[in-house]
């Protein structure tokens, strides 16, 4: 897991950046994916420091 350092609105959903081995990787997800893992997309995109990206498994999970 890696922790989530920024996010921006796209046309269907949410593009994220993360930080993996040095160096800033994108992973993007559309909102029924948000949706279907329980993520809220506003707090995604006001809050993006409080989640944590799986992205083998393109999932995105809660710090809390």
């Amino acid at each position: 897991m890696n922790d989530i350092k920024a996010s921006k609105k796209m046309g269907n959903g949410v593009l994220i950046s993360y930080e993996e081995n040095g160096m800033n990787k994108f992973e993007s997800y559309n909102f029924q994916e948000l949706i279907d893992m329980k993520i809220n997309s506003l707090d995604l995109l006001d809050r993006p420091m409080s989640y944590r990206v799986d992205p083998a498994a393109h999932r995105i999970v809660s710090k809390k």
